[in-house]
């Protein structure tokens, strides 16, 4: 079992930048991946970004790229999300999920059922 626990969402203004952190604990292997998802109200959930444990290797939505950046602290378990030039469209509930084994590289796992455990999410909104 992989507990995951968010924090650091909030309300900032578009432009603005807001860091969003998750800890992982429990049964986190070195061989796995971790993912940032977003859902927006009456939309699916959608990948953000990836980024694998061991070597670090990421992956971005098209939507973010260049504006987000995931990286890792392997000393603490925790991956983190650095978002720039925020949009009110980044408006969503923020996830970030865990992989158990991840080979591909970079790891593009974009679906949901590719992730074994969830946090509960933290909100983000972005006011124009």
């Amino acid at each position: 079992q992989v507990q995951l626990v968010e924090s650091g969402g909030g309300l900032v203004q578009a432009g603005d930048s807001l860091r969003l952190s998750c800890a992982a604990s429990g049964r986190v292997l070195s061989s796995g991946a971790m993912g940032w998802f977003r859902q927006a109200p009456g939309k699916e959930r959608e990948i953000v970004a990836a980024i694998k444990w061991t070597g670090g290797s990421t992956y971005y939505a098209d939507s973010v790229r260049g504006r987000f950046t995931i990286y890792r602290d392997n000393t603490k378990n925790t991956v983190y999300l650095q978002m720039n030039s925020l949009k009110p469209e980044d408006t969503a509930v923020y996830y970030c999920a865990s992989r158990t084994y991840a080979s591909r590289v970079p790891p593009v796992y974009r679906l949901e059922y590719e992730y074994d455990y969830w946090g509960q999410g933290t909100q983000v909104t972005v006011s124009s």
